[in-house]
């Protein structure tokens, strides 16, 4: 098996890629991993401090997408730069896809960056950041279907233990369209385990066009599945491993279930 190639899906330092040589039955996919910003972008006119909070990236999520990968022997695809550059779980056509305002913080550097206002800098960022990780993702699942393998797509994202002021109930949210072969048995082996309360489409919906997911698993007919997991239970290296290992002695027994490694087309609830 030859190692993804950073070059043949057009790298430009918007994507790092751990194990590549590894097992192509499942890829990891981490969308919001850094609250980093490449050179030229200073800090969008935001104070350092806001880097360091949920707007920026999606804490601890990094650091469980690349232990999931060690555990599962896998590759596993990240973001380098902050969801604030242009955030990859949108559609490219999303309005949010380069946010202005995010949970009360105004991103001064970002406020014409749109198709309308200043398209040459939305269109820099759309080809420099956004588009190359997208290569890579697909890259990888046309590296694994031309090994005969139907890949089984794990992205790992994290979500604030409040909002708006009120505690969030949840450990972890299972976040699924239609196609239910991961999330469904994955929602019913973590609802076995003691203490863990699981939300189901909880905090967030998975029922969004275009997104990574949608583009990737469910256009391509791939089993796929979005895990959220509390922030606080993952901010450091302990937590981070704790979750892994759960997610990853889970996942192997369901990927290998009747029927999850096929190529199946169950649409989406978006669709018109």
């Amino acid at each position: 098996m030859q190692p993804l190639s950073r070059d043949a899906a057009g790298d430009s330092g918007a994507f790092e890629i751990v194990n590549p040589r590894g097992d192509p039955g499942f890829l990891v996919v981490c969308d919001h991993a850094s609250n980093a910003l490449p050179p030229g972008y200073g800090s969008l006119g935001l104070d350092a401090s806001e880097f360091e909070r949920h707007i920026a990236y999606d804490i601890g999520a990094a650091g469980v997408a690349r232990l999931l990968a060690g555990r599962l022997g896998c590759p596993a695809i990240l973001a380098r730069f902050s969801r604030l550059l242009i955030d990859l779980n949108r559609g490219a056509d999303d309005p949010t896809l380069v946010m202005k305002l995010s949970d009360g913080a105004i991103i001064p550097a970002n406020r014409d960056v749109d198709p309308f206002q200043n398209e040459k800098e939305f269109r820099h960022r759309l080809t420099n950041f956004y588009a190359p990780y997208h290569a890579a993702i697909a890259a990888a699942i046309a590296q694994a279907r031309a090994a005969g393998v139907v890949p089984a797509i794990l992205s790992i994202h994290s979500f604030t233990p409040a909002w708006k002021g009120r505690a969030r109930p949840w450990h972890v949210g299972i976040l699924w369209d239609r196609d239910d072969r991961l999330p469904a048995p994955l929602l019913q082996a973590l609802r076995a385990e003691n203490g863990l309360v699981v939300g189901d489409n909880q905090p967030y919906s998975g029922e969004l066009r275009g997104d990574c997911l949608y583009r990737h698993g469910t256009q391509n007919g791939l089993p796929h599945v979005l895990i959220e997991i509390r922030q606080d239970l993952i901010s450091d290296g302990k937590g981070q491993a704790e979750w892994a290992e759960r997610i990853a002695a889970l996942v192997r027994p369901i990927a290998a279930m009747p029927g999850v490694r096929m190529m199946r087309h169950y649409g989406s609830r978006t669709d018109a």
